[in-house]
């Protein structure tokens, strides 16, 4: 029960702080030693997470943003849907 509020509440800091990012503007608003916390959010709900991070941070210092929430809102980052791996599929999570 303890492991579960220590992760719950780190979810909870880490969506404040992406929420607050988004607020402030869209592409660009992610200063890059912000990379990883935004990431995790963003890859708190896959089984591949350390894929999810990997591919997530290196999307982030690139495009220096990260869509909210876990899927979806690709929209609120266009660096994001305008990279593509080499197969022409989305790249970023």
């Amino acid at each position: 029960m303890e492991r579960f509020q220590f992760n719950f509440l780190v979810f909870l800091v880490a969506s404040m702080a992406i929420i607050q990012l988004s607020v402030a503007g869209g592409e660009g608003s992610v200063p890059i030693k912000a990379c990883p916390s935004a990431c995790s959010v963003r890859c708190s709900a896959t089984h591949y997470r350390k894929r999810c991070m990997k591919i997530c941070i290196d999307c982030c210092g690139k495009c220096l943003c990260v869509p909210s929430r876990t899927i979806g809102h690709k929209d609120e980052c266009p660096c994001y849907i305008d990279m593509k791996t080499k197969d022409g599929k989305p790249k970023c999570p």
